[in-house]
């Protein structure tokens, strides 16, 4: 276990046994896990909700979690579609991610947002569940979305501002400079990849004081590449990414019309099959604590 000198570790010093049973995720792609494939795990995907799910249950023989995040969804289709069933599981810890998919849009409005946010904190938090919600990223970092670097900035003193007035834990994103770096993002620039999702899963447990032993990820370097090399990659971006998304916009239309929740039900959380599981000799008991 890593000294409790160094703050960005995942070490806390908290020998309490954490006091949840039943975990509920709710929101868009981020929650879902898009860009961390995993084909074991339900909707064929992990993500960062999973992986604090996994160290969540492992000390905690009757925990249960559900996660009922689709992706494409904006901030008023999730409360239409998921708070009410997230309210029904009876949950004693939520996270709650929305409106990023609003905050990107050009017309969009970050206090109108909060409003709509507001609200289903209200709702979230009144049999006394434990309500986890997040600031959006620092896009500084980023081209694409470096020009509403201003209106994640206006979202998230909102989102600040609503944690404070019902007690809500925040998992701050903008300070979660590991994954300010493409590094950390799928090919389409919009999603995690594995990387970003297991550091969002390290900074949520940080955020909810439980110890755990997730390790820093370190990503491969970024390859040299010349100027014509980046544009052709910028290229193929904007033609299989960038493209696709303008024109669900123009129509109307969301990446997760079709898609239904990937854990729709409370079930026991068991960590996907590993590298070194397929390496294990014959005869080797295959049950995971």
């Amino acid at each position: 276990m890593p000294t409790s000198d160094d703050s960005r570790t995942p070490y806390i010093p908290n020998p309490q046994q954490h006091p949840w049973r039943r975990y509920v995720a709710i929101g868009d792609s981020f929650t879902e896990g898009i860009g961390d494939p995993e084909p074991s795990s339900p909707g064929g995907h992990r993500g960062w909700a999973d992986r604090v799910a996994e160290v969540l249950s492992s000390t905690v023989d009757d925990f249960a979690y559900a996660n009922l995040a689709v992706r494409g969804k904006l901030i008023g289709q999730i409360v239409d579609t998921q708070l009410e069933p997230a309210i029904a599981l009876k949950p004693d810890l939520v996270t709650f991610s929305a409106g990023g998919n609003d905050v990107i849009r050009p017309t969009s409005d970050p206090d109108a947002v909060a409003e709509v946010f507001e609200d289903a904190v209200v709702r979230l938090s009144a049999d006394g569940a434990t309500v986890v919600v997040f600031t959006g990223i620092d896009t500084h970092f980023t081209p694409v979305f470096r020009g509403i670097r201003g209106k994640v900035a206006i979202y998230n003193e909102n989102i600040r501002a609503i944690a404070d007035r019902y007690d809500c834990i925040v998992a701050d994103q903008w300070a979660l400079k590991e994954i300010q770096d493409m590094r950390f993002f799928d090919d389409d620039r919009l999603h995690l990849n594995a990387l970003g999702h297991h550091e969002v899963a390290r900074m949520v447990l940080r955020a909810l004081n439980v110890p755990n032993d997730l390790q820093p990820m370190q990503p491969d370097p970024l390859p040299r590449r010349t100027w014509r090399q980046a544009r052709a990659v910028d290229l193929v971006w904007a033609r299989e990414h960038f493209v696709p998304w303008v024109l669900r916009r123009v129509r109307h239309q969301s990446s997760g019309d079709l898609v239904t929740a990937k854990r729709p039900d409370p079930l026991p959380m068991a960590r996907p099959a590993t590298r070194e599981d397929a390496d294990e000799p014959s005869g080797v008991d295959d049950e995971r604590p």
